[in-house]
């Protein structure tokens, strides 16, 4: 019986031992600490500084809508297509939460033929580096309130704290908590709230961390809150940048697991790409380039969000940067940027909705021109895809000034993405010299210059407006001298604006509107935020999380 699901194909393939995998991408088997037959994670030994670093290529996607684009799945699949013509290609993914994989949106492993396994740990527990972020984060959180039962100094304000509680899944019903209840020994009452794992600023800095003492030196800048008398306070004056350091001591080390292929893949980080940066971890793309002749990575949601993300902080602080793009798309989600709404009626022809929706990604390939990168669309093919409609999306890519590669890596794997492949392959062997990113803004710049290029140059819009609130709070940065930060953007990822109405293209009358500024210190970027950000999401009406099940020792139901 032919598989059904993610998991069934996941399942039908004979894992090989992660130490043959390793073997085959030349690393070397003393520096892994092996998690079982199957995982493992790197060991220090492992980096290398003296070995040259491998072109990096970006998947990115266009704007995401109900119908879906298949992002990872294309990362992988390339991957593998790569391998399949001599290439050694290794892939630098990021980690699923838990949360939306009990709640709506499934797995975070690629699908069908283009997966990186074992599937069921990489979703569900992994290695444990989530678990190990939560209970960084929530030491934190403990400790910030002992400092205020016990009146230690420096005395916190507790309306101005900035730390919350996390954990990895979904649950509604913790965003807004009130804790310390229970009388003198149960603490300070005051209202208190939960994120999710992914929105912790904890993810951000082990994604962002080149190694354990930029690690520790990143969680001590952490602004925990604020005094009574206004300064900022810091993890570090609480002595928890070395407690928590401990806790993540193995939790920085990437992961080392296999596609359906047998190809090798670095699974590390998953911050969030619509409130932080949505990429994995430095160190991940690290050794994908060390060992790797091609690297191939992802960015979190379209291009305006994680590919921007990507070049503008990750890439400026880590000097790994892409040498071009591949941006996934589908046909049924571009009929729905043209005005679509059922994802089913996306699934049938229609010449026009298709040609409408393109303006999202003409939109995304200017964009990804104007950094001064290579932009090459890879068509995400469906079984509902009409040759066709094909044709007619490759020929709009064209007069864009871009080529599209039609692949099918879900039902074919590798084989399924040798054309793309070879595309890819094209473009980096006429590169004479690494493209040199053109980024629109620059760190002297000031936050307000910096959130208005974005706005303007990565989103189409007339700039950004600031509320009363954010424009103190950007003052406040300027004075502090925290304003040479990278800008890291939080707004919907369903729309190329902050408006998830405004769908297709940009809206060159609409402005931004910013309601307020975080820093987050130790991560290294200041926080614009345009609308409200779900930081702690909740379980949809009907979780994926009533379908999962484990019966006679089989997991069931998982993506």
């Amino acid at each position: 019986m032919a598989a059904s699901s993610n998991l069934e194909y996941a399942q039908e393939v004979d894992l090989q031992p992660i130490l043959r995998v390793a073997e085959r991408a030349g690393i070397n088997p003393d520096h892994l600490e092996l998690y079982g037959r199957f995982k493992a994670k790197f060991r220090e030994e492992a980096f290398d500084s003296s070995k040259p670093l491998s072109p990096l290529v970006l998947v990115s996607a266009m704007t995401p809508t109900k119908a879906g684009e298949g992002k990872t799945t294309t990362t992988i699949g390339l991957t593998q297509a790569l391998n399949k013509l001599g290439k050694r290609a290794v892939a630098a993914l990021r980690e699923p939460s838990l949360g939306p994989v009990f709640g709506t949106k499934g797995g975070g492993c690629g699908g069908g033929r283009s997966q990186i396994l074992p599937m069921e740990d990489i979703n569900l527990h992994f290695t444990g580096d989530i678990h190990a972020i939560s209970s960084a984060h929530n030491l934190l959180a403990a400790l910030i309130d002992n400092q205020i039962h016990f009146k230690k100094s420096p005395a916190f304000d507790v309306r101005r704290i900035n730390w919350r509680r996390a954990m990895d899944m979904n649950d509604r019903f913790l965003r807004q908590v009130v804790i310390g209840l229970g009388g003198v020994n149960g603490g300070v009452p005051r209202e208190d709230g939960f994120i999710i794992t992914a929105a912790s600023e904890i993810m951000a800095i082990l994604a962002l961390a080149a190694d354990v003492h930029d690690l520790k030196q990143r969680l001590g800048r952490i602004v925990a809150g604020f005094s009574t008398s206004g300064e900022p306070i810091h993890a570090s004056q609480l002595k928890a940048d070395g407690p928590m350091a401990v806790l993540l001591r193995e939790a920085i080390q990437p992961n080392l697991v296999q596609t359906t292929e047998g190809c090798p893949a670095i699974v590390h980080a998953g911050p969030f790409a619509n409130i932080a940066h949505g990429c994995n971890s430095v160190r991940a793309t690290r050794l994908a380039r060390q060992y790797g002749e091609i690297a191939v990575t992802e960015a979190g949601f379209a291009f305006d969000l994680g590919g921007e993300k990507f070049l503008d902080i990750k890439a400026r602080m880590s000097g790994h940067t892409p040498a071009m793009v591949v941006l996934v798309v589908t046909i049924p989600s571009t009929k729905m940027h043209g005005g679509l709404t059922d994802p089913e009626d996306s699934k049938k022809p229609n010449p026009a909705a298709l040609e409408r929706g393109f303006a999202n990604i003409r939109h995304h390939i200017q964009t990804i021109r104007s950094f001064g990168l290579p932009a090459l669309v890879s068509i995400n093919r469906r079984p509902t895809d009409t040759d066709e409609e094909v044709r007619a999306l490759q020929e709009l890519t064209r007069q864009a000034g871009a080529a599209a590669i039609a692949c099918n890596v879900y039902g074919q794997g590798g084989d399924g993405g040798l054309d793309l492949a070879r595309e890819v392959l094209s473009v980096l062997e006429n590169q004479k010299s690494p493209p040199a990113i053109q980024h629109p803004y620059q760190p002297g710049d000031s936050l307000e210059n910096k959130v208005n290029a974005i706005a303007r140059k990565v989103y189409g819009c007339a700039g950004a407006r600031f509320s009363p609130e954010a424009e103190k709070q950007a003052e406040k940065l300027a004075a502090l001298g925290l304003d040479q930060a990278p800008v890291c953007m939080a707004k919907t990822q369903y729309s190329i604006t902050d408006n998830p109405a405004l769908l297709a293209d940009g809206d060159p009358g609409h402005h931004v509107e910013i309601r307020e500024i975080r820093y987050s210190r130790g991560a290294g970027f200041a926080v614009a935020i345009a609308g409200d950000m779900m930081i702690m999401p909740g379980l949809s009406k009907t979780p994926a999380a009533g379908q999962i099940d484990l019966v006679d020792g089989k997991i069931v139901g998982l993506f």
